[in-house]
């Protein structure tokens, strides 16, 4: 089947491309799977190689997945949530698009460029097609492999991954939105990230940067009312279920601020105020009448910040959390007043 793949896009005789090509996988996700090979001159490549019929699926695989929900009942029948699977819909066949991803990790190399924290690798151009990308291999090890590092090495890289969630957000107004751990890859030679995987690269739309630096600044000053109205306009929460749950929501955000607003440095170890969330955030569960879908936008970034708070959480990380989102909203309003002049 792999061979039928590549005689497709690259001819039956394809082999003459490479001066070895590794036929067994060396990682395999959902849509495709990778090989390792190298080319005449001797450069070391990754190969990904859809599954066949994966793009075809997509839009009945999503169908499906309605059709599931809507007849088991899981969720209440005034939501709606259409417009969410036809973005899911659009950003998996952008995902299935490698001629797309590889444009992306050109776009990441460009904007990362002088940061030592990171490779990105580069495409092959010549041999990458729509469903093949070949791009340069960066060895690493699993990102998870960091929880036997010193916490010095964990701390510091994991604020260089927090701190380029920061940077998407507030700065390049974009963002890969993916954070599965298999996405990174760590060097303990260079103490350097590889960054893999841009199909679920996107545009952030300016009123969603917009609402998430509002929501900051509310936290940075401990503003209760504040966060909840950036919780409204960000879309996590609805007006409705606020008139419904005030006193709840209240006290959520309340612990929420005491815990994450400390100065100093922030240990994403400390998981005490998660039991108390969880039984307040129970009361919103159960009241169905009170659930809400926020914007696809919303969802998307706020899968790549939660996922890597989940790496952070994984290696026990500590950084001067304030601090950062501080610095950053600094000089977003830099960037976004210009100039200054007398």
């Amino acid at each position: 089947q792999l061979n039928q793949v590549l005689a497709r896009e690259w001819g039956a005789d394809w082999r003459g491309q490479f001066a070895h090509f590794e036929a067994t996988p060396i990682a395999a996700a959902s849509i495709g799977q990778v090989h390792r090979a190298a080319l005449p001159d001797g450069q070391v490549v990754a190969v990904k190689v859809q599954y066949p019929g994966v793009a075809r699926s997509i839009d009945a695989d999503v169908d499906n997945v309605a059709s599931l929900l809507r007849m088991s009942g899981m969720l209440p029948h005034r939501l709606d949530i259409a417009p969410l699977l036809e973005e899911a819909k659009r950003q998996l066949h952008e995902e299935a698009d490698y001629i797309r991803e590889a444009q992306q990790m050109r776009r990441y190399r460009t904007m990362l460029a002088g940061d030592p924290a990171f490779i990105v690798p580069f495409p092959v151009d010549a041999l990458s097609r729509k469903q093949v990308l070949v791009m340069e291999f960066a060895p690493g090890e699993p990102i998870e492999a960091l929880q036997a590092a010193p916490q010095a090495i964990r701390d510091r890289t994991m604020a260089a991954l927090l701190g380029l969630v920061l940077r998407e957000l507030f700065e390049f107004g974009y963002m890969q939105t993916d954070p599965n751990f298999a996405n990174y890859r760590w060097q303990a030679e260079t103490g350097r990230i590889v960054l893999l995987d841009f199909g679920a690269a996107r545009a952030v739309p300016s009123h969603t940067i917009e609402a998430y630096s509002r929501l900051l600044h509310a936290g940075l000053q401990s503003d209760q009312d504040a966060v909840i109205a950036a919780l409204i306009e960000v879309g996590f929460i609805s007006a409705a279920t606020l008139q419904r749950h005030r006193r709840v929501i209240d006290d959520m955000v309340s612990l929420t601020l005491k815990h994450a607003g400390r100065a100093g440095q922030f240990d994403f170890a400390d998981r005490s105020f998660v039991g108390p969330l969880l039984q307040h955030s129970e009361t919103i569960f159960a009241d169905r009448g009170a659930w809400h879908v926020p914007p696809a936008d919303t969802l998307f970034v706020q899968r790549k910040i939660s996922g890597t708070a989940l790496l952070a959480i994984r290696l026990e990380a500590r950084m001067p959390l304030r601090d950062m989102v501080t610095a950053v909203l600094n000089r977003q309003e830099t960037q976004a007043n210009g100039p200054q002049c007398e």
